[in-house]
């Protein structure tokens, strides 16, 4: 098998058992982090699939909603206790894990234990219990915001995450597990998604934050492009990559992308454009004074987005979006009208 500077290559068979990936059929998968926003998603578009005869979402919670059809189970990745004996109850070979913080807080050890002690516990109980494929949710923050990103970043740039940005820096720590994985325990197949900005009908995070004031905040000198992907869209991928997708590393993000100024225009609102020191300053007063979690180095979060190109996750793993980074935009403004002055 061919492989990048970090172990990854997309394949189209599974080497290992010498078969393609297209003839797994009964499939029986389970979803940490099910009960979230992208898990409920995830969770019924497996659940169209109909090779898939399990789906069974793994969470701390229940959903208000559940899917029908899914089997609800306690599951708390950073209790290792317990994930084993799950997988085997169900006789699961293959695990999507998309638990993680995805809003970062106050509570960086708590972020860490989700996103990085919680993979490696699920890595752990997946080579015990035998199970054959786990999918990974990541992040573009993964290869970090730099000033030095190309324009598009493709598989194989490196992945650098930022120290000073927990969340960056945990997917970083995760990436660079999954490729100890893929050496240590090939048996193990993985599809690692490095996801865009995730859109949806229903989504509420830092970045959508961002649009609801009267301006819309811009850095001085920076175009701040961002990639957005719809919320079907990612786990239409997702549903593919437990299912009949081949193994590899792919970014998963609309066609296009979008600057700072365009998502402005759309939503009819002034751009309030700031140096960066002067911004970084006011965030470092901020958060000593308890006002923001964020600190200066949002500044660069803004400044330096990481925009991913999506040529692999069409060309090699076989899946295209239906909606570009501009569609899932507006789709989004369409429901969530409020954001749009006047």
């Amino acid at each position: 098998m061919t492989t990048d500077a970090h172990g990854v290559r997309p394949i189209a068979r599974n080497a290992a058992r010498g078969r393609d990936t297209t003839e797994v059929k009964d499939v029986r998968v389970l979803i940490t982090g099910g009960a979230g926003f992208l898990g409920m998603h995830v969770a019924e578009a497996l659940g169209a699939r109909p090779e898939v005869s399990l789906v069974v979402a793994g969470d701390v919670r229940r959903p208000g909603h559940p899917v029908d059809g899914v089997v609800y189970e306690d599951c708390d990745v950073t209790r290792p206790d317990g994930l084993v004996a799950l997988l085997r109850r169900h006789e699961i070979d293959v695990v999507v894990h998309l638990a993680a913080i995805v809003n970062p807080g106050r509570d960086h050890d708590l972020e860490y234990r989700v996103d990085v002690d919680g993979t490696r516990h699920v890595l752990e109980a997946c080579v015990e219990a035998g199970v054959r494929r786990v999918v990974v949710s990541s992040s573009g923050a993964a290869y970090g915001y730099h000033p030095d990103n190309p324009e598009w970043l493709r598989e194989s740039d490196p992945v650098r995450g930022n120290d000073e940005f927990p969340y960056s820096k945990h997917k970083r720590l995760v990436e660079q597990m999954l490729a100890g994985y893929r050496l240590a325990h090939p048996e193990l197949e993985q599809v690692v998604f490095r996801i865009g900005t995730i859109l949806g009908p229903t989504v509420s995070n830092q970045i959508t934050a961002l649009w609801k004031g009267r301006r819309i905040l811009a850095i001085r000198g920076s175009d701040s492009p961002f990639v957005f992907v719809w919320v079907d869209d990612v786990a239409g991928a997702i549903a593919r990559a437990a299912t009949d997708g081949p193994p590899g590393v792919y970014n998963v993000a609309g066609d296009g992308r979008v600057t700072v100024r365009e998502l402005a225009a759309r939503l009819g609102k002034r751009v309030f454009t700031v140096p960066a020191g002067a911004l970084a300053f006011a965030l470092r007063v901020g958060r000593t004074l308890r006002l923001t979690v964020h600190g200066p180095e949002q500044v660069g979060f803004l400044r330096y987005r990481p925009v991913l190109a999506n040529d692999a996750l069409k060309e090699e793993f076989g899946y295209t979006p239906r909606m570009t980074s501009a569609e899932a935009f507006e789709a989004y403004v369409a429901s969530h009208p409020e954001v749009v002055r006047g």
